[in-house]
């Protein structure tokens, strides 16, 4: 297994570039894998000069329709046209975020969309690489791709997204989040990459696709900068619990609950960035 951050918030890597967004070259059973392409073409030009082939791709996987993980798929098209995409029936819609809460709570809508920002043109030309997900996919008997993630009970997200029902604007209930999870000898190798449905449901959605396997690694935008602390500390402890190899909290975890982890996990904690390669 190896992997390695094509995209990230940020970079300690000379010669490579940071942007908010993520997308991560994968090395697992053979196959060579996109997980996102950031927000920009940025990610294609650090694949460039860490020496990764993206024209070598296998397949990619679209976490979900948000900007920051799908803007450097059109540049991904005019480099590997063949390899397949998997992105969930739902995540062409365009959707929002909001500032402090919810809209029903006084939160204020966003004035531009976080949504996919693919143009028509783009779209057409990406349409016969996009395999459309909705439930469980296997790729290989070892490589699963989970469709939507079901909500885990007392884990609750805490965040807010809404889109367009015609006229009428509704809660986006973020069906389009899917994670990548990938069995190896010592375990599962999970990646999610903003845990919109919040990342306890997603550990629970990669884990029942390998009943009984431990997981080794996680890697996860977590979203948990805009949790309270109680739940943010509830999650953080429920992670640890799991007594994993290595835990990666990047992009839009939030720098408290970052330094939680690192302060509980030690070295097990990795505060990986653009450039940084995972080798097992």
């Amino acid at each position: 297994m190896k992997f390695r951050f094509l995209m990230e918030n940020k970079t300690e890597k000379e010669g490579v570039v940071a942007e908010h967004g993520l997308s991560i070259y994968i090395e697992a059973r053979g196959k060579k894998i996109l997980f996102d392409a950031g927000a920009t073409n940025l990610f294609a030009a650090n694949a460039a000069n860490l020496g990764v082939d993206l024209s070598a791709i296998d397949f990619a996987v679209v976490s979900h329709g948000h900007y920051d993980h799908t803007g450097g798929f059109p540049t991904f098209h005019q480099i590997n046209p063949n390899a397949p995409i998997y992105i969930h029936r739902n995540a062409l819609r365009v959707s929002y975020g909001t500032e402090g809460g919810s809209l029903e709570s006084g939160g204020v809508l966003d004035k531009e969309p976080c949504s996919i920002a693919w143009t028509d043109k783009e779209l057409k030309e990406l349409a016969n690489q996009l395999l459309f997900t909705d439930g469980p996919v296997e790729i290989t008997e070892d490589i699963k791709v989970t469709g939507t993630v079901p909500y885990a009970e007392g884990f609750e997200p805490t965040d807010y997204f809404y889109c367009y029902d015609g006229d009428k604007l509704v809660p986006d209930d973020m069906s389009h989040e899917q994670c990548l999870v990938i069995r190896e000898p010592e375990g599962l190798y999970i990646f999610s990459a903003c845990s919109h449905r919040g990342v306890i449901s997603a550990l629970n959605a990669c884990k029942s696709m390998f009943p009984g396997e431990r997981v080794a690694v996680l890697v996860a935008g977590m979203h948990l900068y805009c949790a309270t602390e109680s739940d943010r500390r509830r999650v953080i402890r429920e992670i640890c619990s799991e007594n994993m190899d290595c835990v990666m909290p990047v992009h839009c975890t939030g720098i408290d609950a970052i330094c939680e982890l690192k302060a509980r996990l030690g070295d097990k904690c990795i505060v990986a960035t653009a450039g940084y390669e995972y080798l097992v």
